[in-house]
């Protein structure tokens, strides 16, 4: 795949690495209405997608390390967003699994982003929202790419 003449492929890196960050800070700035860190956020999402997990298994999705993830859970915990229960085959584990407020949590947290998104999509034209419709495959390859 060529680059545009106009652009050179560092040049392309650097735009496209600043608008998706820009896109993320304000994602979490205008969705966040329980006032969580992006750490605690994306625990809580994963427990919602996976069930309950192992102190382990989270810090391991989450690329970081066994005692950050259980700080983290240990404050959800504190929050009563997350509890923890009994290991079934292994009696030295405990899991984590979202509460009634956790799970209400994330749905809030859903309920904003959806909110945020649709409203600046309704600020573009039918043609820039066009070529943003047509930019998601591609977003998604570079997001898969090894």
């Amino acid at each position: 795949m060529s680059t545009p003449p106009d652009l050179p492929p560092e040049a392309i890196v650097t735009e496209l690495t600043m608008a998706v960050g820009q896109l993320l800070r304000r994602l979490r700035s205008e969705t966040n209405p329980d006032g969580l860190s992006w750490s605690q956020s994306t625990a809580l999402a994963r427990l919602e997608r996976g069930g309950p997990t192992t102190t382990a298994d989270l810090a391991r999705a989450e690329a970081v390390k066994p005692q950050s993830m259980g700080a983290t859970l240990a404050e959800l915990e504190r929050e009563g967003l997350v509890m923890r229960h009994p290991h079934p085959t292994d009696g030295r584990q405990v899991l984590f699994a979202l509460t009634g407020a956790g799970v209400e949590a994330r749905r809030k947290r859903s309920a904003a982003k959806q909110k945020w998104l649709l409203a600046a999509l309704g600020g573009l034209d039918a043609d820039e929202q066009r070529l943003l419709v047509s930019a998601i495959p591609l977003i998604r390859r570079l997001s898969e790419a090894d």
